[in-house]
């Protein structure tokens, strides 16, 4: 096994941590912050906006069973690129669209698929994505680990969560864990 990492901020974290748990030959995605400009980020800090800190996801993966591009495609599925500094609702520095390549050529991936899609209008605007050099990854509190996997009754799951996380399982069934 070739263990990889990528982190990624596309809106709130606990979407995107559900959604990339659920794909085989990712090893564990876990929610927490990075980007900021403070010595330390805690969700009562971030959701100020004063710290700078993206909600991301830490996605450690096996290189030999899905690559980087392919998880790149399924991120640019799970949130809407082409909003700044907010998915939906959520609104906030915290909520932007951001790659944190852990090299160069995760850079430089990210670099062509962005150009390629923004070329290809897929989402009818370009995407204003952040590419950013890897930082320091802070995990979240707990309780946002597994979030709408614990807590699919609650009511932001219910109705934001759950269906953007059934339109992911549908489009990308081949790829999920069995």
């Amino acid at each position: 096994m070739a263990q990889e990492k990528m982190v990624v901020g596309g809106g709130c974290f606990w979407c995107v941590e559900a959604a990339f748990n659920q794909i085989e030959g990712v090893i564990n995605a876990v929610s927490g912050y990075a980007g900021g400009n403070a010595s330390d980020a805690n969700y009562k800090a971030v959701c100020t906006g004063e710290t700078q800190h993206v909600e991301v996801v830490e996605i450690t993966f096996d290189n030999q069973v899905i690559n980087f591009t392919q998880l790149l495609t399924l991120f640019f599925t799970v949130h809407d690129a082409s909003q700044v500094n907010r998915q939906g609702n959520d609104i906030g520095t915290q909520y932007r669209t951001v790659i944190f390549y852990q090299s160069s050529e995760q850079q430089q991936i990210a670099e062509q698929m962005i150009n390629d899609i923004n070329q290809q209008q897929l989402f009818g605007q370009d995407i204003v994505t952040q590419l950013e050099p890897a930082c320091e990854f802070f995990v979240a509190e707990d309780y946002h680990q597994n979030y709408y996997l614990n807590n699919p009754n609650q009511g932001y799951c219910m109705a934001v969560i759950a269906p953007k996380f059934q339109k992911f399982k549908d489009q990308h069934q081949a790829l999920l864990k069995q």
